[in-house]
């Protein structure tokens, strides 16, 4: 299943690899490639975001009922603390806020150190499939 939810996605192209996931916790590894970095070389901060709001989806998608609903990001905010060139960055999503309508997301991003990347909060809403 993990690797069908990425599958010819932007994760996909990302090279992204889900490594945890659970309705209280979805963790996604992303190596930095060239797909990944901004013209000076550094992680591009919308890479970031991308990662961050697919985290919130997944996590929101797996919350709520799959034939009847889906989820769509409504906000994101990111806060890019340390640049990365290389290596290996892990998004780790926890909820914040499980409602009926609306999920709230705190994702982390870090290196290979565990240093602190980027954090973002994410909110996402639950909507009617059609």
């Amino acid at each position: 299943m993990e690797d069908e939810l990425i599958k010819h996605t932007v994760l996909d192209v990302l090279g992204c690899e889900i490594k945890e996931l659970n309705k209280d916790r979805v963790v996604i590894a992303m190596p930095i490639t060239d797909a990944a970095r901004q013209p000076f070389g550094l992680l591009h901060g919308g890479v970031s975001v991308v990662l961050a709001e697919s985290c919130a989806s997944i996590g929101t998608w797996l919350n709520i009922d799959q034939e009847t609903q889906s989820t769509v990001g409504i906000e994101i905010n990111a806060n890019h603390i340390r640049a990365k060139r290389d290596g290996t960055v892990t998004a780790t999503a926890t909820p914040l806020h499980k409602g009926r309508t609306t999920f709230v997301w705190d994702i982390r991003i870090t290196d290979e150190q565990d240093r602190l990347v980027c954090v973002s909060r994410c909110t996402t809403a639950v909507v009617r499939r059609h």
